[in-house]
């Protein structure tokens, strides 16, 4: 039989562990951001249904900050597993 790929084992920690990641950066990213520019335009801030995800509201712009460092976070670790895989069976 033979051994799955680490990125193959670790499909599902690269998942959580790189959306939990990305999310809370994420997150902190967008309130500081927010901090440093103030409300600014943004008229609505956006905590209802649909609203909350819309980038021209107040929350809106920090979820898609999350989601994007979300993803970015799975695939930097999508690269790591498999550039770790190629080293581990090197022999």
């Amino acid at each position: 039989m033979q051994k799955k790929s680490i990125a193959t084992r670790g499909f599902w920690l690269m998942i959580v562990g790189g959306m939990l990641t990305g999310m809370g950066n994420g997150s902190v990213f967008g309130a500081t951001l927010m901090c440093f520019l103030g409300r600014g335009k943004f008229a609505d801030w956006g905590g209802w249904m649909g609203l909350a995800y819309n980038p021209v509201t107040f929350t809106g712009f920090i979820d898609w900050c999350m989601l994007v460092f979300g993803f970015a976070y799975v695939g930097i670790l999508a690269i790591a597993f498999k550039r770790h895989d190629a080293i581990e069976n090197v022999a």
